[in-house]
């Protein structure tokens, strides 16, 4: 199986919920390091972790298939 046929095939409930909270962790990442005021180095630094973390759980999540 290739990744596109991963990517279309159907996503089991446990993995569309670990996607969801993947996309909010990047939504949360991204707010925080483009915040229009001054935050401490350290926050912005978390956010950016943020964005990573919650870009990997979303990719995994998503190539996981039923059979």
């Amino acid at each position: 199986m290739n990744i596109i046929d991963r990517l279309k095939s159907p996503t089991p409930k446990f993995y569309r919920v670990l996607r969801n909270i993947g996309l909010g962790l990047v939504a949360a990442g991204s707010v925080l390091v483009t915040a229009p005021v001054a935050i401490p180095a350290m926050i912005v630094t978390v956010g950016g972790y943020l964005i990573v973390a919650g870009s990997v759980a979303t990719a995994v999540a998503q190539t996981v298939v039923e059979k």
